[in-house]
């Protein structure tokens, strides 16, 4: 092998990993914020339009919430970028145990099994009448 071609692939290669390094730094998205109050009520009034939040509470760590809405228990969980929005009954995400400060709640969708939370205890003890 002559120097050209050793050189020539010396460039090849550093070009190669560059656009690799550019490719993975490009590919990495940021989690959404961690909710507060506000924005998981106005995340559940976009999603939920026709239902009343009677009660809400935040995951320790932000990355989610739980809200009672009637019978339903209406369920935001970080997925990717952003939260996913779904609800399911009440008397089902009530009976799910916390586990190792985890909440499991089952949500039985091929595009979100399930959303774990971030709970010291549940089910709440300040349920509204």
């Amino acid at each position: 092998m002559n120097t050209a071609a050793l050189i020539q692939l010396a460039v090849s290669a550093l070009a190669v990993a560059m656009m690799i390094g550019l490719a993975a730094w490009a590919t990495r998205g940021r989690g959404a914020p961690a909710l507060d109050e506000p924005a998981a009520r106005r995340l559940l009034a976009e999603e939920f339009p026709d239902r009343t939040v009677e009660a809400l509470w935040l995951a320790a760590d932000g990355k989610g919430a739980v809200a009672k809405s009637v019978d339903l228990a209406l369920v935001l969980a970080r997925m990717g970028d952003g939260y996913m929005a779904r609800k399911l009954a009440w008397s089902e995400a009530a009976a799910t145990p916390v586990r190792d400060g985890r909440l499991r709640l089952a949500l039985r969708e091929p595009g979100a099994p399930r959303a774990i939370l971030t709970f010291a205890a549940w089910p709440p003890k300040d349920l509204p009448a």
